[in-house]
């Protein structure tokens, strides 16, 4: 058995290579091999957004706190809040973040494949981030 102390893990700043925005990641687990799983609780500031990536063996987010967006390649941008779970299937190309008024915490769950976790790709544009605000816009 092993207990690992929130304390004892380091929160770091979201890299700009990953994300757009403020962002800041908690690791909370990465159990030792054979297991695969990792987690991690992400903090976004309004805005702030992961760049367009895929899982080799997909993701799962549960939502915490705030108010979130996520989109897979060629869907429409979702709203996310507190209690929601969102799977992305392995290899589906998506993003996940923020809104512009509101911060947003998730857990991410994902697993390893070989060592790997994550295929990064490139950033969401801001025309592409800030569709749903002008879809909603032209609504009302």
């Amino acid at each position: 058995m092993e207990i690992k102390r929130i304390d004892s893990q380091p929160t770091s700043k979201g890299p700009a290579e990953w994300f757009t925005g403020s962002v800041r990641i908690q690791p909370l687990f990465e159990a030792p091999e054979p297991a695969r799983v990792r987690g991690a609780s992400v903090i976004f500031d309004p805005s702030a957004r992961t760049a367009w990536h895929t899982h080799p063996l997909g993701q799962t987010l549960i939502v915490t706190s705030g108010l979130g967006w996520a989109q897979r390649e060629d869907g429409p941008i979702e709203e996310i809040r507190p209690g929601h779970i969102v799977w992305f299937a392995p290899n589906e190309k998506h993003w996940h973040g923020a809104t512009p008024t509101n911060a947003m915490t998730h857990i991410a769950i994902q697993e390893a494949l070989d060592g790997k976790i994550v295929d990064w790709m490139e950033h969401v544009t801001d025309k592409e981030y800030l569709s749903e605000t002008q879809e909603s816009r032209k609504k009302s």
